[in-house]
Parts: C-alpha cells; sequence; structure tokens
C-alpha cells in the first residue's frame, strides 16, 4: 500500500452539482524514475504535483464523513487566527483532501490529515514557508 492515499473533494463538480471525488495514489521514491503500467480498464492517469504551500490538521481513527467534516471545520478555525486567514489558494481545484496513511486493517494508532491548500508564496520573502503548528 502506497501512503498517503489522498482523497480530494471537489464540491460541485460531479453529476447534478454533487461533489466529485479524486484518488491519488503516492509512488515510493523507488519507482518514481518508472512506474509500474496500470491495467488500462482502471484508467488511471499519472499525476505530478507542483511545490505548494498546505495546510494540514492531524487527525485519528477512521476517516469517516461526520469526523471530516468536523476536522476540516477545526482547521478552517485555526487558518482565520492565524497568519494565512486570507490565503486559502483560489487556484486549487479542491475544497480539501483527506490523507490516510494506515492500511484498513489497522485499527489502533490510525493517522490521518485534513489538507488545504494555501497560498503563501511570495509573502514577505516566504517567512512562513516553515513548518508552525497550532
Amino acid at each position: 500500500m502506497t501512503a498517503p492515499v489522498l482523497t480530494s473533494i471537489v464540491p460541485g463538480a460531479g453529476p447534478l452539482h454533487s461533489s466529485a471525488y479524486f484518488v491519488r495514489f503516492f509512488l515510493p521514491v523507488k519507482f518514481q524514475a518508472s512506474p509500474p503500467t496500470p491495467l488500462p480498464e482502471l484508467n488511471l492517469k499519472p499525476y505530478t504535483w507542483d511545490s505548494r504551500y498546505i495546510a494540514v490538521r492531524k487527525f485519528s481513527g477512521f476517516a469517516r464523513d461526520s469526523n471530516i467534516m468536523q476536522e476540516a471545520q477545526k482547521l478552517a478555525t485555526s487558518l482565520s487566527r492565524s497568519p494565512w486567514a486570507n490565503c486559502t489558494s483560489e487556484e486549487s481545484s479542491s475544497a480539501y483532501s483527506i490523507a490516510q496513511y494506515n492500511s484498513p486493517f489497522k485499527f489502533i494508532g490510525r493517522v490521518n490529515e485534513v489538507w488545504v491548500d494555501v497560498n503563501a508564496s511570495g509573502s514577505e520573502d516566504d517567512k512562513y514557508s516553515e513548518v508552525v503548528t497550532y
């Protein structure tokens, strides 16, 4: 299994303006030069991320709709009280992403994160480019 498995939520991009979900699997470094070829019927496409700034909130347990929404709201509240209050990225196609790091068979000590893209580049010589926690 690759870690994390990242699920990005795009509100209104699905049928009848429902949310659309994009699931991404990260390849370990040893496979990135020549990634394995997926089966054609899976319709998988490679995607390379550019460098970006991400605000993250870590949480435990299984990632379920109910607690994902709570954690996303807590992240939004934290951002509203931080130097990045007005810096959520408008370039991002997703509202937020969920990173899940554990096998579904692990029941204790699970690690998940809610991710939101932030636009912090160019802000006063990137003085906020280091890791900061709230």
